[in-house]
């Protein structure tokens, strides 16, 4: 079996630990955790996590807000770790700090959420369309949201119009950078209202005890959905972790 090249921003937490975990312990992966600060003891625990022998784990500085981390990254992959080839990219550092209505929404907020869950992917996905293009079968997928659906925007009647317009964005971008790159797989999937420390804090910001679903459950139909995703059945479309798609 030929080793995979995986890349996962954001992987020192939540979603995106679950993920780098996930993948390290199947065989024959050369797993690459993007964080922002390595030196964080979060960061220093990634070592201890559990692999396959045959699959290994590399941790390079991503920083999303940054104009230049992500490019820095792919050039210290290739320089130090011979690594000039990805075959699957998840766009997973995001943030979710503040749950305005539109008429109480801070240009701040914004412009924060925008630059990190937007700007950063946007960036992201230029540094690394290389070596994608490299692979076989080179796969991008974003972390969006189901705050960010407009066509089932009645269903999620709750205040969150920083975080939402910026997933809303994100999902513009996955499609178009699928119209616009025909040898890419990339895909747009809604994680659920997953139990990590941001979906918590922002279920108890809304008046709920704790977020739905367990991260194994999400990390599970995640995975599933990018591993078996085609150009023709799955590429340019927002999928649930449960497989189903979402409604843009």
């Amino acid at each position: 079996m030929a080793r995979k090249n995986i890349l996962i921003t954001g992987g020192n937490r939540g979603l995106g630990l679950g993920l780098v975990a996930h993948y390290l312990a199947l065989p024959d992966n050369r797993v690459v955790a993007g964080v922002r600060n390595p030196s964080h003891p979060t960061c220093q625990a990634l070592s201890t996590l559990p692999n396959d022998p045959s699959s290994s784990l590399v941790i390079v500085q991503i920083e999303s807000a940054s104009k230049s981390s992500a490019l820095a990254a792919m050039e210290t992959l290739e320089a130090k770790y011979e690594i000039d080839t990805l075959d699957i990219v998840i766009a997973n550092a995001g943030i979710s700090t503040a749950y305005p209505t539109v008429a109480d929404a801070s240009v701040g907020d914004m412009e924060n959420h925008y630059l990190v869950n937007v700007i950063g992917p946007v960036l992201l996905f230029q540094a690394t369309r290389p070596l994608l293009y490299r692979s076989t079968v080179g796969k991008f997928a974003v972390m969006s949201s189901s705050a960010g659906t407009i066509g089932d925007m009645e269903k999620r009647n709750i205040p969150n119009a920083a975080y939402g317009t910026s997933k809303a964005a994100l999902n513009y971008i996955s499609r178009k950078i699928h119209f616009e790159n025909e040898r890419l797989i990339v895909l747009a999937i809604d994680p659920g209202w997953v139990r990590t420390d941001m979906g918590n804090i922002g279920a108890k910001l809304l008046g709920f005890e704790k977020a739905e679903i367990e991260i194994d459950e999400s990390i599970r139909g995640m995975s599933r959905l990018i591993d078996e995703a085609t150009r023709e059945k799955s590429s340019g479309r927002f999928w649930i972790y449960t497989g189903e798609e979402a409604r843009w």
